[in-house]
């Protein structure tokens, strides 16, 4: 079953990073664009913390997405992920469970590994190298 299942890794790969790419893009949209209304971001503005990282989040995001330059792009989400822990969660509590930071974790930890494993067969880097 092992080898059955290990085909489809480098796919898996693709998937997972096309899926935190979104994850990131819609935080990037409801932080800039305030869509959908009613969220948790409805007073962030442009210049403000939450702003710039969700600057970062919507381009970056959408880069993630679509595998452009993806190990240098999840390598800064990592990092923007691990100060939104440490900047917005940790002070709180000390256990992600109760400061709300356990997402912000969960993403720094996958876009590490995105950024050492790359972004799969279905990425616009792989597209790239075939030219």
């Amino acid at each position: 079953m092992d080898a059955t299942i290990s085909k489809f890794q480098p796919y898996a790969l693709s998937l997972m990073r096309f899926m935190i790419g979104l994850v990131l893009l819609q935080y990037g949209i409801a932080k800039l664009f305030k869509f959908p209304a009613g969220t948790m971001f409805d007073k962030v503005t442009i210049s403000s913390l939450p702003g710039i990282a969700g600057c970062i989040e919507l381009v970056f995001g959408a880069l993630l997405l679509i595998g452009l330059f993806t190990r240098p792009v999840a390598f800064v989400l990592s990092g923007l992920m691990a100060c939104a822990y440490f900047i917005g969660h940790s002070g709180k509590a000390f256990f992600p469970l109760l400061n709300g930071g356990t997402l912000a974790i969960a993403l720094c930890f996958v876009c590490l590994y995105i950024a050492t494993a790359g972004g799969g067969p279905i990425s616009a880097d792989a597209a790239m190298k075939k030219n």
